[in-house]
């Protein structure tokens, strides 16, 4: 019995090598087996990035990263600094004691400022009267020469067209100084009466004194009319009247005289409570329209000034052991007062004022800004904060340097910058 391969081998195998057509393997054209059949395969390659630039360096973020770099330090050299900032000394003290002050000169001078205010009032007559009345007015006397003049009571003013007028008691007129002429101020009274010697400001020689080298170099001019002047019956009124109305301008006079005093205070000096001394004068009846009278009433004010830095520093002497002659200045001097021995102002030819000091004062230390950067220039924070302890005026010291990688301050001066606190920004 002949036997093919297809009774060999099993169905089920038969089966699996038809093709899909039916057609057996063996009768098809077998696929080319693939180049690398029965090899291990070979590991895949890593991708590579795409290269930008065709591998040159890059010098645009090299040239941006350097104008930053460049940008950020000038900035921190722009905004460089060296600063002091001071807060300066301040003591309150409690002042109780006597002092004497020197006229122009010394540890504490004195100057004498005055003025002169005048109030009227225009009442209504109740009478009249006959009356012999003198011319009046304020003159101011200069002596050119380098000694004191005096002169004795009752001494003549003459004016250029021949009035004379008088003082009333005894002067003496200061020195020349410093090449001005001394002066004082002083009331003179027409030699008649009679309303002939009203008139208006002029000039006077001391007939006194002809023959001599002083009456080229005494002089005197009037500060205001002569005025009072009268002869013959006018309008009156009565004594009980006239204190009535002196009392209301007294009033109003004393309103307005320490305004016009503080007015003359020099630059730099100061005037204290207690420190001024005003009298009162009655001015001469006048007659006035309609047949009134006009009653007035001159307040005349003297006061001595000190200068501040000066006080604040024989204020410090008196009371403050570690005071030694550092510039300081008053900050508040309303709680002093000043009782003068004498109980009177200085006269123009007193040289000293001698005056008892009470109350409260408050003493600043002065801060030089050009001392305080000498002393810094060139240090470091450290030497410069010793350096410094130095300074008595200095109570508190804040140091700022810039940039922060500087320690030490520039060497020139001129490059540091001092501040130096108000008093009310004590802290």
């Amino acid at each position: 019995m002949d036997r093919n391969l297809n009774d060999i081998i099993p169905p089920s195998r038969r089966r699996a090598m038809l093709g899909a057509d039916g057609v057996p393997y063996s009768e098809v054209a077998r696929p080319p087996l693939p180049a690398n059949y029965g090899r291990a395969p070979k590991p895949a390659k890593k991708a590579r990035a795409p290269r930008t630039g065709g591998g040159k360096f890059p010098v645009g973020t090299a040239v941006v990263a350097l104008v930053v770099v460049l940008a950020s330090a000038g900035a921190l050299f722009a905004f460089s600094k060296a600063k002091v900032t001071i807060t300066p000394m301040q003591k309150d003290i409690m002042m109780a004691g006597d002092m004497l002050a020197t006229a122009g000169g010394g540890t504490l001078p004195f100057v004498v400022v005055s003025v002169d205010t005048v109030a009227t009032a225009d009442v209504k007559s109740e009478g009249t009267e006959d009356v012999q009345q003198a011319a009046q007015g304020t003159i101011v006397i200069s002596n050119a020469q380098a000694v004191p003049q005096q002169l004795i009571k009752n001494t003549r003013f003459e004016t250029p067209d021949g009035k004379i007028y008088r003082i009333r008691d005894s002067i003496t007129v200061p020195a020349s100084q410093g090449g001005a002429p001394g002066t004082l101020t002083v009331t003179v009274y027409a030699d008649a009466t009679g309303d002939s010697f009203n008139m208006p400001g002029t000039t006077f020689t001391l007939p006194g004194l002809k023959g001599s080298k002083a009456y080229e170099q005494v002089t005197a001019k009037s500060e205001g009319p002569m005025v009072g002047g009268f002869s013959g019956p006018r309008p009156s009124v009565s004594q009980a009247t006239k204190d009535k109305t002196y009392t209301t301008l007294k009033q109003e006079l004393t309103e307005g005289i320490d305004a016009a005093i503080k007015a003359k205070v020099p630059e730099g000096y100061v005037l204290l409570p207690g420190a001024s001394f005003v009298t009162y004068v009655n001015e001469p009846d006048a007659p006035a329209a309609g047949g009134e009278v006009t009653l007035g009433q001159k307040a005349s004010a003297v006061a001595v000034v000190f200068p501040r830095q000066a006080l604040a520093s024989a204020i410090a002497y008196a009371n403050d052991g570690t005071y030694n002659g550092q510039t300081v200045t008053l900050t508040k001097e309303d709680g002093l007062k000043v009782t003068a021995a004498s109980g009177a102002a200085p006269s123009p030819t007193d040289q000293e004022f001698a005056f008892k000091l009470e109350g409260n004062a408050s003493i600043l230390w002065v801060v030089e800004g050009e001392r305080i950067a000498g002393a810094v220039a060139g240090k470091n924070r450290e030497s410069a904060e010793t350096a410094l302890t130095g300074f008595p005026e200095v109570e508190k010291v804040h140091i700022l340097i810039r940039p922060f990688w500087s320690s030490s301050f520039p060497s020139d001066p001129s490059k540091i910058e001092v501040v130096v606190l108000e008093p009310s920004s004590k802290t």
